[in-house]
């Protein structure tokens, strides 16, 4: 069972990697298991090259005997030094709180908000923002707070500094760009470090600029696609968490080319939201690790 099939116990989700190593499935299970836990999810993965262990582990804890508030501190100590862990502890009652980055494509926001409102994403959105106004017409739709912050080369490091104050006043966990058409400073992104979740056409490098899909269609492209990951200070070259592709042919127009690309940035950044809220990928240096 994992977290989509939602079993009524309340649960504790256990993210780790650490140098492979034996004996650390055993050791983990044993904590568990002699604390009262039910393991109902345990998938894991080596990386022979990097010699690297990874673990995702979901266990009920109704009748755990240590303190919920002291679970992380009792695995560190006991677990987490020993095998030099790196790791996070979560917990399937806690909904991320989610911000969400637009500038005036809908298409994205529109599909996010509406997996949120029929419960297939189960995240909190706190907020919206915006470097322009247009889609604060689609925030008072769902009853989401809307704030414009307007950008400039001459503002930009204070607008991001009061956005950063406004996500930490209202406990933001993680940030994702639906179409935010602003690049973020080295500052912000260090915020929110593997907590920045952003989709793109899959043209780059190729097709630079402003009106790819015209490019491709000039060349002729054959597929287009969409990558949606996590943001660092490398523009575009965070770890990857999801994409896909459809086939495209000579008959498709401009416009096509676009509806076909909108609808898989629809997709494929909707999958990288739901994997990031249930807790179910890591990432160790610029690649991720996803537990189906």
């Amino acid at each position: 069972m994992d977290q989509a099939t939602a079993t009524t116990s309340k649960t504790a989700i256990l993210l780790m990697h650490c140098p492979d190593q034996k004996g650390i499935i055993s050791h983990i299970t044993l904590f568990i298991h002699e604390n009262q836990g039910n393991i109902i999810y345990l998938d894991q993965y080596v990386d022979r090259v990097e010699k690297r262990f990874y673990m995702r582990v979901e266990f009920e804890i109704d009748q755990f005997n240590i303190p919920e508030e002291k679970i992380y501190d009792y695995f560190e100590t006991l677990l987490a030094k020993k095998y030099a862990m790196t790791f996070n502890l979560y917990f399937n009652d806690r909904k991320p709180r989610m911000a969400l980055f637009v500038t005036k494509m809908s298409h994205c926001l529109y599909d996010i908000l509406s997996r949120t409102d029929s419960g297939e994403l189960k995240v909190e959105i706190p907020m919206i923002i915006s470097n322009h106004v247009h889609l604060k017409k689609v925030a008072d739709k769902f009853n989401i707070p809307f704030y414009h912050f307007e950008m400039n080369k001459e503002n930009k490091v204070e607008q991001e500094k009061a956005q950063l104050e406004l996500m930490k006043k209202h406990d933001i966990n993680f940030v994702v760009l639906a179409r935010y058409m602003q690049i973020l400073s080295s500052d912000f992104i260090e915020s929110y470090p593997n907590k920045i979740i952003n989709i793109h056409h899959s043209f780059l490098p190729a097709f630079v600029g402003a009106k790819p899909y015209h490019a491709a269609h000039e060349r002729g492209v054959k597929i287009i696609g969409a990558t949606s990951h996590y943001v660092t200070t490398d523009l575009d070259a965070g770890p990857i968490i999801e994409q896909d592709v459809a086939k495209v042919s000579h008959k498709d127009t401009v416009k096509e080319l676009i509806r076909k690309g909108k609808d898989l940035e629809k997709i494929v950044l909707s999958r990288a939201i739901y994997q990031h809220v249930n807790r179910k990928l890591m990432a160790y240096k610029n690649k991720t690790i996803i537990f189906d």
